[in-house]
């Protein structure tokens, strides 16, 4: 006899709710479809289902994700770095109380105390026909963040190579929910030929057809709900093995879409607006935003920073900021709405002569005009460098093209061997935009809070001096 079994799934939508309607209406479909067919489907998410750039997710810290989820009639999930490192740890820790569905993260659990009731190592359960299934689910093992947070997170081999016999010894087939990233799963896929599935999320990459490495099948469906995933096994119990594997995903713009979960997505918007609209401060003007200005508002935030994290030199980009604040009353959600980015301070301490490469590197128009994706970052461009503690003389070549000519500290020049503390966006460590910042070894990360935390607490103490109410 050969069994047929399904499994649907999501990853790193990103709380983008615009194709949300879509996928929760094509997966029901699905399951109802089996149902009939009198074959078993399950539906999974892979992570990064929250991001706190939306108000929906800002305002309720996760707990409406849950609930679409569970609306959607999810079965289980794994958690990505949006949820493990975004939110502060009690808001982690109860996340999925309510969920309806099970959640596995094998190599997450918190410093010192008990994990999370709905906090399972892996999830095992049994088909109809006795077909022993079981999930395991790793995220991406960002210690810097988690550890300030309350979490150990441990790196996926270590626990692969400590588990992996026991994990595959009472079960037929192994399925990675893996919030990796797209070279992990690879290199998993090579050094761990025991799993059977891999269904990969983290780097927003897409395998329209699955991609096969040895006997392990990888997928994984891209970002922000564009496109959703489907895998379909077929298990030969005559012969105790399974005979066939296949993955495919489907774009998600042209599906129908599920009514209700329109519905609840609208009501869950006006919901946030008012859970946001705290008033912070009252303005007699607009606070003006220009990505490549130096304005009074990023001046501002750069040297809040400065000051909070207690450092010598503070730096921060103009595209932090997305748009104006208009004149009137300032709410909580108007700072979200301007500032939307998971991103958190941090200081790092560098040489003089380092520091003098950072400055360099900031006026490079090349930099300030990058359309950035990714590392938190949820602007347009990068835009202007605006720094906090230090002086800096340019001058313009005969091309137009502006060079740092002297960096002045406490009205002297920069001393090359000195170690300065900077503080600057969580950004700028990752990638190649500053070599200097991303190679130190002496990142300090302040969390839960993140910049625009900092931005509430800058408009409310320069504007809000005289209480104005309605």
């Amino acid at each position: 006899m050969i069994e047929h079994i399904h499994f649907y799934y999501c990853n790193d939508l990103h709380s983008h709710f615009n194709q949300w309607p879509n996928i929760v209406h094509y997966f029901k479909q699905k399951k109802k479809h089996h149902q009939q067919t009198n074959e078993q489907s399950w539906i999974i998410d892979i992570g990064d289902h929250v991001d706190r750039f939306h108000p929906i997710a800002e305002a309720f810290k996760g707990k409406a994700n849950v609930e679409l989820l569970n609306d959607a009639q999810f079965d289980f999930a794994t958690i990505g770095n949006n949820e493990g490192i975004t939110l502060e740890h009690d808001d982690l820790y109860h996340l999925y109380d309510k969920a309806d569905f099970q959640v596995t993260c094998g190599n997450l659990k918190p410093t010192n105390k008990q994990k999370p009731f709905w906090l399972k190592d892996s999830i095992s359960f049994v088909t109809k026909h006795q077909l022993r299934v079981k999930l395991i689910g790793l995220t991406a093992p960002f210690r810097p963040f988690y550890h300030p947070l309350g979490w150990d997170v441990e790196s996926p081999y270590d626990y692969l190579s400590r588990n992996i016999d026991q994990l595959k010894n009472d079960t037929d087939i192994l399925i990675l929910l893996s919030h990796l990233g797209l070279t992990d799963d690879q290199n998993i896929a090579e050094k761990y030929p025991e799993i059977d599935i891999i269904i990969g999320g983290h780097t927003h990459h897409l395998f329209k057809n699955g991609e096969l490495i040895n006997e392990t099948l990888l997928t994984a469906a891209g970002k922000h709900g564009k496109y959703v995933g489907e895998i379909h096994i077929d298990w030969d119990h005559s012969q105790n093995k399974l005979s066939n594997k296949q993955a495919f995903t489907v774009e998600t713009a042209y599906l129908d879409q599920d009514i209700a979960t329109s519905n609840t997505i609208r009501k869950m918007k006006e919901e946030a607006h008012e859970l946001l609209g705290k008033q912070i401060a009252y303005l007699e003007q607009q606070l003006e935003v220009d990505w490549f200005v130096q304005t009074p508002i990023i001046k501002q935030l750069t040297d809040k920073l400065k000051e909070w994290t207690k450092a010598d030199i503070s730096m921060l980009n103009a595209g932090l900021l997305l748009d104006h604040i208009h004149k009137g009353h300032v709410t909580y959600g108007d700072v979200h709405r301007i500032c939307p980015h998971p991103i958190n301070p941090v200081t790092v301490q560098l040489r003089g002569i380092e520091l003098l490469e950072v400055v360099r590197g900031a006026l490079d128009e090349a930099l300030m005009r990058l359309e950035l994706k990714g590392f938190g970052f949820r602007g347009k461009v990068i835009g202007k460098f605006v720094f906090s503690g230090i002086d800096i003389d340019t001058y313009v070549d005969e091309q137009g093209i502006s060079h740092v000519q002297h960096v002045y500290y406490n009205g002297k020049l920069i001393d090359n061997d000195r170690i300065f503390t900077l503080a600057t966006a969580d950004m700028f460590t990752f990638g190649k935009m500053f070599p200097e910042i991303a190679r130190s070894t002496t990142k300090k990360f302040y969390l839960p809070e993140f910049m625009r935390d900092l931005l509430a607490d800058s408009i409310k103490n320069s504007y809000d001096k005289d209480n104005h109410t309605d």
